[in-house]
């Protein structure tokens, strides 16, 4: 559906976007990450023909995004950050307007209009001024004005932006359903929706791609996944000594929590568990053991393992 080969954006001499190169398959969900300034948003403006690349090449659904734009555009429905809507117009009228500048004739609108309506949750707001709706309710009319031509692609970019915890469940629950019959490519900072969502995940940093796989694999692969913490009531020196020791151990970090109790995170090399062997250690020097357990890692630790800059 996206093949992206070698795309950069230059402003003067800052390169916002430097050789990216990633695809995305149809019927894929992927998640598209990054911090700020990262270069996510100028790529997604460059996809959908909001900006123009300084190099590199790309296509939708086939089409070339530059020298086939119009046709590469009608494949894609776009759904910015900050959603641009006509206040003043209500919800079906402007739908239908936004329809018909994409193309759909009179019976086509009517019907999309009716169908985006009902899929993004409008019927109870479509008589309503624009400008009276809640940020939720205005973010699903933008979700809304990206399907109403019906397009193979949809492209959001921080669909959840602004939205409180009930508003961005809901909306996951509308992405999440949308993916059954769209490509979806969506931007956003909230890393556990990517998880519950997301086949795939591509995080780009300084305009380049630091890594593209599914949610589990980035996971599996990443060194926080082995971290062990522990909470122990002994002389610091001796146990952080005696952790030392043990096999597979790569870093110890004390932290004094409360009365003589130190909670010890043990750095471990990549597929190993030493837990069973710090009981042990325990229980040998007859050291109080209050907690023991395996750090799980999330994708929150993938991103940050992979845009820190310490």
């Amino acid at each position: 559906m996206i093949q992206v080969h070698q795309l950069t954006k230059r402003y003067a001499r800052h390169e916002a976007v430097r050789g990216v190169n990633f695809s995305v398959e149809q019927g894929e969900i992927v998640g598209f990450l990054g911090p700020n300034g990262a270069g996510k948003t100028t790529t997604l403006r460059m996809l959908t023909g909001y900006l123009p690349p300084t190099s590199g090449t790309a296509t939708i659904a086939g089409f070339d995004i530059f020298r086939q734009s119009i046709a590469a555009r009608s494949k894609i429905g776009y759904m910015p950050e900050n959603v641009p809507l006509y206040e003043d117009m209500r919800v079906r009228e402007y739908l239908k307007f936004r329809g018909q500048l994409k193309g759909l004739g009179n019976n086509d609108t009517r019907r999309r209009v009716g169908e985006v309506i009902d899929i993004c949750g409008l019927a109870s707001v479509h008589r309503k001024m624009i400008k009276t709706l809640s940020k939720g309710y205005r973010q699903r009319v933008g979700l809304a004005d990206a399907l109403v031509h019906d397009p193979e692609l949809l492209i959001l970019d921080e669909p959840t932006n602004g939205l409180d915890p009930n508003q961005i469940r809901q909306i996951r629950e509308l992405i999440r359903h949308l993916g059954q019959t769209h490509t979806v490519l969506i931007s956003t900072h909230i890393l556990s929706e990517v998880e519950m969502i997301c086949n795939r995940v591509i995080i780009i940093d300084e305009g380049r791609i630091k890594a593209a796989d599914t949610p589990s694999n980035l996971v599996g692969q990443m060194r926080a996944a082995g971290r062990i913490q522990v909470e122990i009531q002994a002389e610091i020196e001796v146990v952080t000594g005696a952790l030392n020791r043990m096999a597979n151990v790569k870093k110890i970090t004390p932290e004094v929590i409360d009365d003589d109790w130190t909670r010890y995170t043990v750095w471990l090399d990549s597929g190993t568990d030493t837990r069973e062997q710090i009981a042990q250690l325990c229980s040998q020097y007859g050291w109080p053991l209050r907690s023991l357990f395996r750090h799980t890692a999330t994708l929150e630790d993938v991103f940050v393992e992979l845009t820190r800059k310490d």
